[in-house]
């Protein structure tokens, strides 16, 4: 079983930056991936970044050039840094991992960007 913690959201202005991690810990050899995931108010989940066991890594076209997913293995750590953050990318953000089973879930960090 995988345990996911996240922390690093909060409020910024437009414009501003954070950086979001997601510590991970439990049965990690059985991870095959691992993203960052959104969900705003009355929206569906949508995949903002994933990273594979294979080094590959995808983005949201909204997020491009702005967002950068990292992968520390040694902290068994997930960041996402964000930066040029608009009010638009305003809601609760999740990390996730991808598992033979299926999808493991953290319990979600606010992200509030004001215009």
């Amino acid at each position: 079983q995988v345990h996911l913690v996240e922390s690093g959201g909060g409020l910024v202005q437009t414009g501003g930056s954070l950086r979001l991690s997601c510590l991970v810990s439990g049965t990690i050899f059985s991870i095959t991936g691992m993203g960052w995931f959104r969900q705003g108010l009355g929206d569906q989940r949508e995949l903002v970044a994933l990273t594979s066991n294979r080094g590959a890594i995808t983005y949201a076209e909204s997020v491009k050039g702005r967002f950068t997913i990292l992968r520390d293995n040694a902290k068994s750590t997930l960041y996402l840094q964000m930066r040029s953050l608009k009010p638009e990318d305003t809601g609760v953000y999740y990390c996730g991992v991808q598992q033979a089973s299926g999808w493991a879930w953290g319990q979600g960090t606010q992200v509030t960007v004001s215009s």
